[in-house]
């Protein structure tokens, strides 16, 4: 049992039980053909040792964002004939969310979920942030434990939350300072230096005096972000040199014209900030190059745009060729890594973004709360 979460060690003699196993088989779908399924090979080694001590695995999971009706488009048959061919034996319900009761967290739906079931596992560290029926609901009725997945993401993320080697070094990237204003602040608690790229580095511009053309800012977080400088300046790493796109231009798109031009911190008016230019890559990489710890969360820039993606590229590579222990907060962070061949180069990449930003800035999850208070938790 780590921080309190019991593991499946801690269900005991699961030989002839019937497990409910909550997991996130959330893949990205072409149509009815899965593009990447990693999610449901995630879920692998839970249910190996789950089957291997005897127990019968029925799994669950919500794909796509239906409306608490049946939808033939989130239909979960590609990811259950997947799922036969990794997994013989598993039975696989419906898409939660076809059922309002879901997101809803509704009792009776609860109960409609465990029934049958003598024992329900956690292994969906990506919908764990979430106070819906099938994460926070069964705990409370069933034996209740984490899965390898959720155990090794808990772990991971609260050791460097609370005891990270140092120097610990975080990346924060992004379009808004308000969705990661919480994570900055958390993470000044222990971090020795926090680097600043993305859309966000514009409002912290714009609190510094320059102009930032028609970059992304946020007005209403220019104070916060000038009393964060003031108080933590000498922690925090803002680009030097940024690339903007000018008048005309459009993102994604090289053919619409647009000039492509890199600058200090000022921007002319008509431009936009779209990536950190080369001297801050070479600045952040030699922060990131004596780290012991490093957390990235969040693109220096809009690297889906190959105009845009040089910033992003640089620091995956600093953060891969460093020596210390590197974790990726999910997300668009590790779309990067894995778009730039790095996923092999980095020590951990979590499943969950929205998740792990949750867990470093406030320490816990519901559905970690909920396996907490497990019948079977003394």
């Amino acid at each position: 049992m780590k921080f309190g979460v019991p593991e499946l060690e801690d269900l005991g003699d699961v030989n002839g039980k019937s497990v409910l196993l909550r997991a996130d088989f959330n893949v990205p779908l072409d149509g009815a053909r899965i593009t990447d399924d990693l999610r449901i090979r995630a879920a692998l080694p839970t249910i190996k040792w789950l089957q291997d001590n005897g127990a019968s695995v029925t799994a669950c999971t919500h794909l796509g964002r239906p409306k608490g009706t049946p939808d033939p488009k989130y239909s979960v048959e590609p990811v259950r004939e997947r799922l036969a061919e990794l997994a013989p034996g598993v039975e696989l319900l419906d898409n939660l969310r076809f059922d309002p009761g879901e997101t809803a967290n509704d009792a009776a739906f609860v109960d409609r979920l465990v029934e049958g079931h003598d024992l329900y596992v956690n292994d969906a560290f990506g919908a764990s942030h979430r106070s819906h029926a099938s994460v926070v609901g069964p705990p409370s009725r069933l034996p209740s434990a984490a899965g390898r997945l959720l155990a090794r993401e808990v772990e991971v993320i609260l050791g460097i939350r609370q005891d990270p080697a140092h120097p610990f070094v975080a990346i924060t990237g992004g379009s808004k300072v308000s969705d990661k204003l919480g994570v900055i602040k958390a993470l000044l608690e222990t971090a020795d230096s926090i680097i600043v790229g993305g859309g966000m580095c514009f409002t912290f511009f714009a609190a510094m005096g320059h102009s930032i053309g028609n970059s992304l800012c946020e007005p209403d977080m220019i104070a916060t972000c000038k009393e964060l400088l003031e108080t933590f300046g000498d922690r925090l790493h803002l680009p030097s040199d940024v690339v903007g796109l000018g008048p005309g231009g459009k993102i994604g798109d090289p053919s619409a014209g647009g000039e492509v031009r890199n600058f200090g911190r000022s921007l002319p008016e008509g431009w936009m900030g779209l990536d950190i230019g080369p001297g801050s890559a070479a600045e952040f990489g030699d922060v990131i190059a004596e780290a012991r710890t490093m957390l990235w969360n969040g693109p220096m820039g809009v690297f889906e745009d190959p105009r845009f993606e040089a910033g992003t590229r640089a620091v995956a590579l600093s953060v891969a060729e460093s020596n210390g222990f590197s974790v990726i907060g999910g997300g668009d962070s590790a779309a990067a890594i894995a778009q730039f061949g790095l996923a092999d180069e980095v020590s951990h990449i979590s499943t969950g973004g929205g998740a792990s930003l949750e867990l470093i800035e406030n320490g816990d999850l519901p559905g970690l709360a909920a396996l907490r208070g497990a019948s079977n938790v003394s």
